[in-house]
C-alpha cells in the first residue's frame, strides 16, 4: 500500500468520516494526515478537544519554511489513536483556514514525504483528507502523487451532477502530472436513491468502496465516543481494506509509481502524542 488521497465536489459527502474509519479499522501502521484547507476536525471532534491543539501540519509547514527538517519534526506533530501502539497516527490538520497559506508552498515537500512512509521498517500507509477541491490551497501536489485518489460522493442524482466537473478536473491534473486516470476511484457515502452500480456506470469510473448510512457510528467519528467495531459503517470500511489494495496494485502495474526517496528514521514511542 501506500498514499490514499480523499476529496470531494462539494456538500458533505463525509470526506472526513470516510477517513477516521478507514484509519481506525486500518490492518496495517497507517497515519490520517488532515490536509484538508478549509481545517482539520478531528482534534476537536473524535478526540473531543482532549488534545492541546499545538501539533500538526501547520507546525511542520512552519518548520519547513524556516529551513528546519521535516523528519526531524514529524514524529512529535502526531497523536497517537491506539496509544502507546503507533499503529494509527493523526496528523492534525490546521485550527483556521487562513493558515491554509502556509501549506501552500510546502505541498510538494509532504506529497514526497508521505510516500516515503511506506519504506520505514515497519512502513506506515498514509490516508491523506484533503476536503474539497474547490477550496483555495488545494494540496494538488499530495493529490497527484497518491497511489489511489478517491473521490466521496452520496449516491444521489445532485451528488452525481457534483462529482462530473471534479472528476473532469481530477483526470486532466492526473494526466498531466504524469500519473495517468489510474488512481481515480469513488467513494460511495451514505444515502441516495441511485445503486452504487449506477453511480459507477454514470460516471465511468471505479466504485472503490461504498459506505453506509450509519448516523450513529457517523456521529461518534464527528463527535468522540465509543467505537463500535461492528457498526454497519465499521464493517464496510473494513470490506473496503482489500478493493484499496487491488486499486493500488492496479495503478502501480500500470506505472508510474512515486519515488521512495530516503525514508525518515522510525519513531520512538515517547515521542508521539496521546
Amino acid at each position: 500500500m501506500a498514499v490514499i488521497a480523499l476529496v470531494s465536489a462539494k456538500g458533505s459527502p463525509g470526506v472526513t468520516t470516510a477517513a477516521l474509519a478507514l484509519t481506525l479499522i486500518w490492518p496495517n501502521r497507517c497515519v490520517l494526515a488532515e490536509c484538508d484547507p478549509a481545517g482539520g476536525s478531528v482534534q476537536a471532534g473524535y478526540l473531543a478537544g482532549s488534545l492541546a491543539a499545538d501539533r500538526g501540519i501547520r507546525e511542520l509547514a512552519v518548520s519547513e519554511l524556516r529551513g528546519e527538517s521535516l523528519r526531524d519534526r514529524w514524529w512529535g506533530q502526531l497523536v497517537d489513536l491506539q496509544h502507546p501502539t503507533l499503529k494509527r497516527l493523526l496528523l492534525p490538520g490546521i485550527s483556521d483556514p487562513v493558515q491554509s497559506g502556509a501549506l501552500r508552498p510546502v505541498w510538494d515537500r509532504f506529497a514526497t514525504f508521505f510516500a516515503e512512509l511506506e519504506h520505514l521498517t515497519p512502513g506506515y500507509d498514509v490516508i491523506v483528507d484533503c476536503g474539497r477541491l474547490a477550496a483555495p490551497n488545494t494540496p494538488w501536489p499530495v493529490i497527484n502523487r497518491a497511489d489511489a485518489v478517491l473521490l466521496a460522493l452520496r449516491p444521489s442524482l445532485p451528488g452525481m451532477a457534483a462529482a462530473v466537473p471534479t472528476l473532469r478536473t481530477l483526470r486532466s491534473q492526473l494526466v498531466e502530472h504524469g500519473a495517468g486516470t489510474t488512481p481515480l476511484g469513488l467513494l460511495v457515502t451514505g444515502p441516495g436513491d441511485q445503486s452504487v452500480r449506477t453511480v459507477g456506470h454514470e460516471l465511468h469510473n471505479p466504485v472503490v468502496a461504498c459506505l453506509p448510512d450509519d448516523p450513529k457510528t457517523a456521529r461518534v467519528l464527528s463527535h468522540g465516543g465509543n467505537i463500535r467495531m461492528n457498526s454497519p459503517l465499521m464493517r464496510a470500511a473494513a470490506r473496503a481494506h482489500p478493493t484499496l489494495v487491488s486499486h493500488v496494485q492496479h495503478r502501480r502495474a500500470a506505472g508510474a509509481q512515486p519515488d521512495p526517496g530516503q525514508p525518515p528514521s522510525a519513531p520512538a514511542s515517547q515521542n508521539t502524542g496521546v
